[in-house]
């Protein structure tokens, strides 16, 4: 038998993390009003399992569950209840009138591409020809900068500069931006480290729209979705003949995809965007997409869930901004050739494994400095000189999950250390740089996800001040790690038709996690097929919902348990997909000896 982990995670943590952690993994249920879940059950005729998970969601009343289960895209709001819209709006229509030279500039992860596909296909429906482009990640930095601004007008001066999921803090190139006579709107998701940029068109509902809007949460992709949706009623009013042949679901693919990829709540109007843009991104047919999904090794007669956006297409994407220029999957998105398409994604693959195998490498070296420099810290930072800035968010991820702390990872560009810092559930990261502003550059995002520059020689100044704040704004430790079960179930209530019902809970994410379920006192009758590092497929008991037992996978979690051994797990319950057909399959997230 396996000796038992001091985490309890699978048994099979590494030995660096069960050398490094004193904490246990604790399986906590999730406690909700059976009553209510029951009464659901029987009024909308669904199983018990999912009007427990609808109940846990804040679900209660059928009315609200047939909201959530059967989304609509009458359900969005008027695109101009948000604050600026309609001015940028008008201010787009304005330059389409007169045919100014605009420029739309984005930023280089999945929902700034996003975004920028979106406006620039619609402007160019409308009869311009913006020129597009993002930041050079190595050159220029995140977000805003004189230095993209001047590469990119290049001594052609535009009317109007559209900055899309950047330019909430970059009040010095707005300011060089109006010196030069340029009109400017921002449309943003970040939040303000000190206040909203002035002499702008700003739109941006984090900053600028009450609490409860059911837009606030909205990633750029949505923001831009609704900019086009208000665009699309004005010239619609104003009898423009073009308007006419626009279909704006066909740009629901594309805000699925930012959506996702971006980590925003998937609730209210982002629910229902990455709903319906899942099932577009199929349907539409866009073929820069087709492209990426086989490079990717996505079926072709699969629908797509949140987890090939997340796993596949999204890192794919964002490898070409990390390692090179992020215009070529702007230019991807933008194509019709499917012939092109395919160069460029094949092209994009072969950067994704450049990532992946410099990732790997530092990852390793970042595990375990970690386990030896921060055992006793309630966070972590980590400089290499030969770390690639552009891959250091992906390895804080990673880091961050394997010790359960909040990490920044930082690499070395000239003089500067550039990275990223990845949080834990209830450590915000916008808070600790706060603290810490005082020896950073740039730096901006998420409390769960942050990019970070300072100077080199302030390092360890940094890390001295990051681990002080951590202690001040949480006295009384880290939040420890836990694993919420969302329901026990029977053996027999896994079956294809549980995952039909389950299909209707999707996309599931940010603010609408993938259920973790319980299964008591499993006996696996064969021995588990070993593979890879601490990974195995096994087969749970036949049962009478699958005559021959449910596949499962197990990823990195050491040894299996044995056969005729009862065990615990908890698993996610999802289709596989293989080769134009689908299964059911058990994926384990942790096992420990029956406590039935």
């Amino acid at each position: 038998m396996p000796r038992p982990s001091v985490l309890g995670v699978g048994y099979g943590t590494s030995p660096t993390c069960l050398a490094f952690s004193k904490k246990r993994m604790l399986w906590t249920a999730i406690n909700i009003d059976e009553t209510k879940a029951s009464a659901l059950a029987e009024r909308l005729g669904i199983s018990k399992v999912v009007s427990q998970l609808l109940v846990q969601r804040g679900i209660t009343t059928a009315e609200k569950a047939e909201e959530f289960l059967r989304p609509r895209l009458a359900q969005l709001d008027n695109p101009f209840a948000m604050t600026n819209l309609e001015a940028a709006v008008e201010r787009i229509e304005q330059a389409i009138e007169a045919k100014e030279s605009v420029v739309v500039f984005g930023d280089y992860d999945v929902d700034g591409v996003t975004s920028t596909v979106q406006l620039v296909s619609m402007l160019r429906t409308f009869g311009l020809e913006p020129r597009y482009c993002v930041p050079r990640r190595m050159d220029e930095g995140y977000g805003l900068s004189r230095e993209a601004i001047n590469r990119v007008f290049n001594g052609e001066i535009p009317s109007l500069f559209i900055a899309l999921d950047c330019g909430t803090n970059a009040h010095e190139p707005i300011a060089y931006l109006r010196e030069m006579g340029v009109d400017v709107i921002i449309v943003d998701h970040h939040q303000t480290k000190t206040q909203a940029p002035v002499d702008c068109i700003f739109v941006n509902p984090h900053v600028n729209d009450p609490e409860g809007a059911p837009w606030r949460d909205l990633c750029t992709a949505g923001l831009v979705f609704k900019l086009l949706h208000g665009l699309l009623k004005h010239r619609r009013e104003a009898e423009d003949p073009r308007a006419e042949g626009i279909q704006l679901k066909d740009y629901l693919d594309l805000v699925a995809m930012g959506t996702i990829a971006d980590l925003v709540p998937l609730h209210e109007e982002n629910r229902i965007l990455s709903w319906f843009g899942l099932r577009h991104l199929r349907a539409n047919g866009r073929e820069g997409i087709r492209a990426l999904a086989e490079v990717a090794g996505i079926d072709s007669g699969q629908e797509m869930a949140s987890v090939d956006i997340s796993f596949k297409i999204a890192p794919r994407i964002n490898a070409s901004g990390r390692l090179a220029d992020a215009s070529l999957p702007i230019n991807l998105l933008l194509q019709d050739d499917y012939a092109v398409c395919r160069t460029i994604a094949q092209e994009l693959d072969e950067m994704n494994k450049e990532r992946q195998s410099i990732e790997r490498g530092i990852a390793k070296e970042a595990e375990e400095r970690a386990a030896a420099e921060f055992a006793d810290a309630p966070g972590i930072v980590l400089f290499g000189e030969n770390w690639h800035p552009g891959v250091v968010g992906i390895v804080a991820s990673r880091v961050s999950r394997h010790f359960h702390k909040p990490c920044v990872i930082l690499g070395a560009e000239g003089d500067d250390a550039k990275g990223s810092g990845r949080s834990v559930a209830s450590v915000n990261l916008v808070e600790v740089f706060q603290r810490c502003a005082h020896l950073l550059g740039h730096w901006g995002g998420h409390p769960m996800a942050a990019g970070v520059s300072l100077k080199t020689v302030d390092v360890a100044a940094f890390t001295e001040c990051y681990i002080e704040s951590l202690q001040t704004l949480y006295p009384d430790g880290l939040p420890e790690p836990s694993l919420e079960i969302s329901a026990w179930m029977e053996h027999d209530e896994l079956g294809e038709s549980l995952l039909e019902e389950l299909d209707r809970m999707h996309p599931f994410g940010q603010g609408n996690a993938e259920p973790v379920f319980g299964l008591r006192a499993v006996v696996l009758e064969e021995l588990a097929d070993v593979f890879g590092e601490g990974n195995f497929r096994f087969r749970l008991p036949a049962r009478a919902s699958s005559k021959r037992g449910i596949a499962g996978i197990a990823w990195r979690l050491g040894q299996p348990p044995e056969p005729g051994q009862a065990v615990d797990m908890a698993i996610r319950f999802a289709w596989n997909y293989w080769r134009d057909s689908r299964y059911p399959q058990v994926t384990l997230v942790d096992w420990r000896p029956s406590q039935a």
